[in-house]
Formats: structure tokens, C-alpha cells, sequence
């Protein structure tokens, strides 16, 4: 191992680095950085390092496989800090990397700002509202219609405890200049959405090209704003549009991607909720199901390319795949019952998801893997955003991530 001393952070590295000063000792503070080689744009920005051999392969979708890794020799003061969850693995192909050098996660409670109060923002606030007053300071609503925005700042101010009047975040009207001014920013607008009875395969994806647009907008706002927070998609089709804003508030007026904008950590797609959720109602349904509830794990999209693992330890292709159905299929279940599939994915993609986030805790989400957005189980964490690393994940269920991986790339 090889230590620089960049800015008054201590840097690592597997082999020697030009242009970097002499060499240092290890550090016995805190933080620990350590140099990863990756792709300027489809590499990840930084991450929390789970185990030495992610110093290697960092930014692929080997990195949620401790069996997949490449076997690397840390040091004692490496291996410590990999214990003690203190080494951040950074890109320094990237531009600006220097900058994560001094990132530090910010204490107390998160402004959140939404964007767009419909059937699934004013679900989403309303779960956010009741249940966040311990990690949310107040909560700002943006929407086209100022008629909505007063409904809904009207009706949450008049949501309290009796005698104890401040438990809950205080909601107001935003203009869409102060959307920005803000820890956490929720994008759940939305355009086009095929009604009820409406003969399409792919709801999901037929929303695609008109809520691209409408993200194109504000991720430039975003870049222009130097926004340093966490950017949330959760509207249709969340990991695409997550990349969208990824990739289009880093390019520059001629189109050029110059990495100015959001970096990859800060964005997530917020759709595997509910269907984890899904698969636990079907699994508490059926017994043959039941392993999911304490064995098992949802990856990729929320929509195509999304499986469901009936169990790690014990799993089984045929089990999964018929989970992995019932679980794609329950919107459109709700939708022959006769109504939109909003209220759970509002909340159990949405408002239940965004506080783990905000809590530090394990939730599901989309996070920056192999140059998409995709579906697994993370937290964010003191030293960067952290994927769960598994001791081994099954061949067949491995190549199904794999395939959801690359069925991302051929959209975006």
C-alpha cells in the first residue's frame, strides 16, 4: 500500500502514484481515502469500501459478491480501516475528485423539497409528514397548479398532536427557484400516464420520453444551482430517469459531458420499494413463498428486468421467477380491480424509503452499478453509499442481474 498526503486527507493506493507528492504514513484518523481507477462518466464517483478486493472492481455489479471479488493483500491499517468502515474508495478519473477529499455527511435534520403534488407527491408528503419529524426539519411543495400546493400546505398545517405541536415538519409553498435549497429534492412529476384501461404492455416505459424532459430541466437547474444534496427519482420509469438526471446535469452547453454536475452517489432511484413490498405480501400468502420474508432479496428495475430471490442461501429458479411474476404483474392487477397502482408505491417506494435513506438505514433503491441505476439493497453511511455485500450470490441468480444490468444499457 502505497499513502500520499492530498490536502490534509490521506490517500491510498495498490500501486504507486505520480505527481503526488512523497510518501506519507498511514493516518490514524478517522477517514481514510483510498484512489480507485474507473471511467470518468460510468464509473461510480465514491463508495464506502466493504472489502479490500473492491479496490479492484469497485464500480461493477461485482462488487455485491464477496465470491466474485479479486483477492487483494491489505495492509494492517487498510484492513482496519475496512473493519471499522472508515475507507472511501474514490474515482480519481473523475473530474473534480478532489473535492470528495473534503465531503463530510451533514448532522441534524434534512430540508426536503418536492416536486409535483399529485396522486402519488401528496401520498408520499402525507407519509413523509407523519412519520419523519425525527430526521426531517420541513418539507417544501412545488407544483404547476398553486391551487394544489395551497390545498395541500392547508391541509398538512392542520395535521398535529394535540398540546404538542411541533412533533411534525412544517410544510410550505416553494417557487421553483428555491427548489434547490434543499438536502433532499423528490422528483415525483409526471406526464402522460396511460389511464385505466388503456391497452399498454409497458405503462412504465410509455412514460419514459415525456418524463425524460421534464427531468433534462431540472437536473440542469440542479447544475446550475451546484446542488449537494441527494436528487430522488421516484416517478416512471425510475432507473432510467436516474441516469437521465445523472447524465444530463453533467453536460455542458455544447452537450459535452465535463462531470460538473451531480455526482453518481448523489443520485437514487426509488422504485425497488414497493416491489419488495409486493413480494412480501405474495409471500405471506403462500407458504411455498414464505423463505422470501426472511431469506430473500429483490435486485434490478422497477418494472423489466427486475427478480426477485426467494432466498440467498437456499435459492430456487423456479420459486423465484414465479414470485418475480406475481410481483411485475400487481399493478396491473390493480389496474383490473379498476384503479392507478399509487398509494403503495407513494409509500413504500416513496415517503418509507426516503427516511431510511435520510435514517442511515438499509432500504431498497437504485445506486450507481456498472454505468446504470440499479436495484439493490444500500445505506448511506459516514464514509459513503454502501451496496450489501452478499458471501455469494448463486450463478442463475447472478446472470438475471446481469441481464437486467444490460437490458438498462440498451435504453439509456
Amino acid at each position: 500500500m502505497y499513502y500520499y498526503n492530498i490536502n490534509g486527507a490521506t490517500l491510498l493506493s495498490l500501486t504507486p502514484l505520480d505527481g503526488f507528492g512523497p510518501e506519507v504514513e498511514p493516518a490514524r484518523s478517522w477517514r481514510l481515502f483510498a484512489a480507485v481507477p474507473g471511467d470518468p462518466a460510468l464509473g461510480r464517483g465514491f463508495f464506502k469500501v466493504s472489502h479490500p478486493g473492491q479496490l479492484l472492481a469497485g464500480h461493477g455489479l461485482e462488487t455485491l459478491d464477496t465470491s466474485r471479488l479479486p483477492q487483494v493483500q491489505a495492509d494492517e491499517w487498510t484492513a482496519r480501516a475496512v473493519e471499522d468502515g472508515r475507507l472511501t474508495a474514490v474515482n480519481t478519473a473523475r473530474p473534480g475528485w478532489e473535492e470528495t477529499l473534503k465531503w463530510s455527511p451533514g448532522s441534524g435534520k434534512k430540508r426536503v423539497n418536492i416536486l409535483a403534488i399529485g396522486d402519488v407527491g401528496s401520498t408520499l408528503l402525507t407519509g413523509l409528514k407523519l412519520l419523519g419529524g425525527d430526521v426531517i426539519s420541513s418539507i417544501g411543495i412545488c407544483d404547476l397548479s398553486s391551487q394544489i400546493t395551497d390545498r395541500w400546505e392547508f391541509e398538512m398545517g392542520q395535521i398535529s398532536l394535540p398540546w404538542n405541536y411541533d412533533v411534525f415538519p412544517e410544510v410550505e409553498v416553494i417557487t421553483p427557484d428555491r427548489l434547490f435549497d434543499c438536502d433532499m429534492f423528490v422528483f415525483v412529476a409526471s406526464k402522460g400516464i396511460p389511464p385505466v384501461g388503456a391497452q399498454v404492455k409497458d405503462v412504465r416505459m410509455a412514460q419514459f420520453e415525456a418524463n425524460a424532459g421534464i427531468v433534462k430541466h431540472y437536473a440542469r437547474m440542479a447544475r446550475e444551482k451546484q446542488f449537494q444534496g441527494l436528487w430522488c427519482a421516484v416517478s416512471d420509469p425510475v432507473d432510467p430517469l436516474a441516469k437521465t438526471a445523472y447524465l444530463e446535469s453533467n453536460r455542458d452547453e455544447n452537450g459535452v459531458f465535463d462531470g460538473k454536475g451531480l455526482r453518481p452517489e448523489q443520485v437514487q432511484g426509488f422504485g425497488l420499494g414497493v416491489m419488495n413490498a409486493r413480494a412480501a405480501y405474495f409471500a405471506k400468502r403462500d407458504e411455498r413463498l414464505a423463505s422470501f420474508l426472511t431469506e430473500g432479496r429483490s435486485f434490478g428495475p422497477h418494472g423489466t428486468g427486475l427478480w426477485m430471490a426467494n432466498s440467498i442461501a437456499h435459492y430456487d429458479e423456479e420459486l423465484s421467477q414465479e414470485l418475480t411474476h406475481l410481483t411485475v404483474t400487481a399493478n396491473l392487477k390493480m389496474r383490473e380491480i379498476g384503479f392507478k397502482p399509487y398509494v403503495a408505491p407513494a409509500l413504500s417506494s416513496g415517503a418509507l424509503s426516503l427516511l431510511l435513506t435520510l435514517r442511515g438505514e438499509w432500504h431498497c433503491g437504485s445506486v450507481f452499478l456498472d454505468g446504470v441505476y440499479m436495484g439493490v439493497k444500500n445505506r448511506y453511511t459516514p464514509a459513503g453509499i454502501e451496496t450489501e455485500l452478499l458471501p455469494r450470490i448463486p450463478d442463475t441468480l447472478y446472470n438475471h442481474i446481469r441481464e437486467a444490468a444490460e437490458h438498462l444499457k440498451t435504453i439509456l
